[in-house]
């Protein structure tokens, strides 16, 4: 199936784009040059997947970065030099152990080492094996996403002959292959390494077994079969795959890829495949290399240990645009990736969002909005943050988004599900939010904190019903500015006097809502509601929160 055509791009921004800085432009400008210099007519993007398990959230990172760096190349040279992004799936490979997710693992043994094609797929007869079942999801998962990618298939390329003139190329430069790699490895490998993997006639599995002999005019090699017998297969046709680091240069010379961008741990061999590359005749790609996501403890997240976010967690909580901005976000900079980043990264999302509305042409450039949507920025007005509603949720104790609802419109009035469709999702990811992680930590107030907070009832009793945000914060700073404990003498008020030190807001969200801090004290008021507020005090001063604790 072919892709859908790409969505157009706005000519208004082919002249700023020339000098635009933000990172995707800066690769795609290593790819213009690139093709300049070769003269060629079409630049090829290549994202991997191993169909070993199902998508993750690296997988989308990598798709979406990688299209990232295809808009700014497409705006670079005014969308006249074609693109082609193709999702490449190595699942020819061998099965080297059974996932833990299948329904039964006994019935996959027979299966190790076999070509993940010619497993057959342990959860429905649906498809033809485990690496079609794990294709398919990986298609459903980029095109829920609309990512415009061709799919390839290593087991479709191996056997259908498309690998088959660089399969020979591999052949005939046996030796210079092996000049790179062995010196890779230990003494132990190097003794019984092949580049090639023979598929067994006998078996059906993939062998790692040394080769007896590689005939290059004929196109074949010899090895020794599970049974000890001598047998002769063609490398072409699918009868034999590549090692993987081979496979990766290969691959890129016969896809004659242009940029390809993999995770620090590929690394160190990026001179491998880049060698192997230049040995089979093509030019090795354009590389950007990604820092790898860590967990709420600094530890390299792995899919085995099962200590990092998957993408359905992330969407559980929060939309795919804010999850395009995490992976928009410094990718050459390692970073945590567990559910306390998911409020941020919404907020931070919709402040960009609203800031694109007011840039011009080459402000929205360096805009993380615009590569997160890749140049088709949709207007969004969000009047409430998440961070905000969190907050709400924290307080209110919503059974349905209905309750939240109830605050949204007295605070916003006009302002609906209907309306506003985006800030409706938003409330339901809140409420999904507090109800899985927010855990609330009440304290006592002490004498001074129950003055401060009988005084902030009094104040907040003076104001008028339609306060805005920003009366309700001023009546609640001169209510600290009275208080010793809360003066910090290094700022001003704007009467002169001594500022108020973050401790006061700090007291008012562990006193009254049992957490550590909240986004602006007045907009949290203001959209609770100033009675709603002053109850909060009174229940607080009352002991209510701290005996519920």
């Amino acid at each position: 199936m072919s892709p859908a055509p790409l969505p157009p791009l706005d000519p208004a921004f082919f002249d700023a784009a020339q000098t635009a800085r933000a990172w995707p432009f800066e690769e795609a400008r290593k790819l213009v040059k690139r093709l300049e210099k070769s003269g060629k007519g079409e630049a090829v993007f290549e994202t991997g997947y191993g169909p070993s398990g199902l998508p993750h959230i690296g997988t989308f990172g990598e798709v979406a970065r990688t299209t990232m760096v295809r808009t700014a190349f497409r705006l670079l040279t005014r969308d006249q030099i074609p693109t082609r992004l193709i999702c490449f799936s190595d699942d020819l490979d061998g099965m080297r152990k059974i996932p833990d997710n299948v329904p039964s693992k006994e019935a996959m043994e027979p299966h190790l080492q076999k070509p993940l094609t010619s497993v057959p797929d342990p959860w429905t007869n649906e498809f033809d094996s485990f690496g079609a079942h794990n294709n398919a999801m990986l298609r459903r998962f980029l095109d829920t996403f609309g990512f415009n990618y061709e799919f390839a298939s290593a087991t479709d390329y191996y056997r259908s002959g498309k690998f088959d003139a660089v399969l020979l190329r591999a052949a005939e430069r046996y030796d210079d292959i092996m000049k790179v790699m062995l010196p890779t490895l230990g003494a132990e490998r190097q003794a019984t390494y092949s580049p090639f993997l023979p598929i067994s006639p006998i078996s059906g599995r993939v062998l790692y077994v040394p080769m007896k002999e590689v005939d290059a005019k004929n196109g074949t090699v010899t090895f020794a079969d599970e049974d000890g017998s001598d047998t002769t297969l063609p490398v072409t046709g699918g009868h034999v795959k590549m090692q993987w680091k081979p496979d990766f240069g290969m691959r890129w010379a016969a896809l004659d890829v242009d940029f390809e961008m993999f995770g620090k741990d590929h690394q160190t061999n990026a001179h491998v495949y880049d060698k192997i590359c230049e040995i089979l005749g093509g030019k090795a790609p354009e590389h950007y290399v990604f820092e790898l996501f860590l967990d709420a403890e600094g530890q390299k997240i792995s899919k085995s240990k099962g200590n990092g976010l998957t993408i359905d967690e992330w969407l559980t909580y929060a939309g795919n645009e804010s999850l395009g901005l995490y992976m928009f976000q410094k990718p050459r900079t390692a970073k945590r990736l567990h559910f306390d980043v998911i409020p941020r990264a919404v907020d931070e999302y919709f402040a960009h969002v609203a800031a694109y509305q007011k840039q011009d042409t080459a402000a929205r450039l360096e805009n993380p909005a615009f590569h997160v949507h890749y140049g088709k920025v949709p207007e969004v007005d969000m009047p409430v943050t998440f961070a905000l509603l969190l907050n709400l949720a924290t307080a209110s104790n919503p059974e349905t988004p209905d309750v939240m609802w109830g605050y949204i419109s007295a605070y916003a009035p006009g302002v609906s599900p209907q309306t506003h469709p985006h800030l409706d999702a938003l409330v339901g990811y809140a409420i999904r939010y507090f109800r899985d992680f927010v855990q609330k930590t009440y304290r006592a107030p002490d004498e001074v904190e129950r003055g401060a907070l009988e005084a902030l009832s009094e104040a907040f009793a003076a104001l008028p019903d339609d306060a805005t945000n920003e009366t309700i914060q001023n009546a609640a700073l001169d209510v600290a500015r009275t208080i010793e404990r809360y003066q910090d003498h290094t700022k001003k008020s704007p009467t002169g006097g001594p500022g108020v030190s973050v401790e006061f807001f700090q007291m008012l969200y562990s006193v009254l809502i049992g957490q550590e801090r909240g986004p602006r004290f007045g907009s949290f008021a203001a959209l609770y509601g100033i009675d709603n507020t002053r109850k909060l005090i009174e229940d607080a001063l009352a002991g209510k929160f701290v005996k519920a604790g």
